[in-house]
């Protein structure tokens, strides 16, 4: 069965990151994706989460601290600034990152990931990938400005040298609403 994409975006992670790697939630949001990173690296490992709005720092610690979830560092900081907290150990040991583009749910949504940091925030994140490392992004674009960051973000991971990268996109095409979908990078 076909599934859908969050979950897929979650398998595509599972595969790759090990107890003990270093991974990246590129935009916390509420919590859900640092706390599976946070699960799936284990106690011996670390994620880094950011995101712009104190809210949802504030959301990701909540739900870290009912799971006694202890190997996150939340950062209130852009995507774009990640190589700011990257140690020079953890330079190029990333397994995996991921990005829930858009907006915060339930929350303003005038406050949105936009095309130039998620690409440069994507650039960083890809230098530093482990071989056999991920970065997963579910693109949500049904909203104003989505559709930009969609179109740059496509262009962008087009261009990638398939020498080093390979990239996957992922998604449902008879669904209503602009539904999301994956870009996947995966470094060789």
């Amino acid at each position: 069965m076909l599934k859908p994409v969050i979950p897929f975006a979650h398998e595509l992670l599972e595969q790759v990151i090990k107890p003990g790697d270093l991974a990246v939630d590129a935009t916390c949001g509420n919590g859900n994706d640092t706390l599976f990173l946070s699960q799936v690296t284990g106690q011996t490992g670390k994620v880094l989460a950011f995101d712009v709005q104190e809210q949802a720092i504030e959301e990701t610690k909540n739900k870290l601290a009912q799971h006694n979830q202890t190997n996150v560092e939340l950062h209130l900081d852009g995507h774009e600034n990640i190589d700011n907290y990257l140690q020079k150990e953890q330079q190029g040991q990333v397994a995996g990152a991921i990005f829930n583009l858009g907006y915060l749910p339930k929350s303003d949504k005038t406050i949105i990931t936009k095309a130039a940091t998620t690409i440069e925030a994507v650039s960083i994140l890809a230098a530093n990938l482990k071989p056999g490392g991920r970065i997963v992004l579910v693109v949500y674009h049904g909203h104003p400005g989505g559709a930009e960051e969609k179109d740059a973000l496509y262009d962008h991971l087009t261009a990638l040298d398939q020498a080093h990268y390979r990239v996957l996109q992922y998604g449902f095409i008879n669904q209503i609403n602009q539904p999301p979908f994956i870009l996947a990078i995966e470094k060789k």
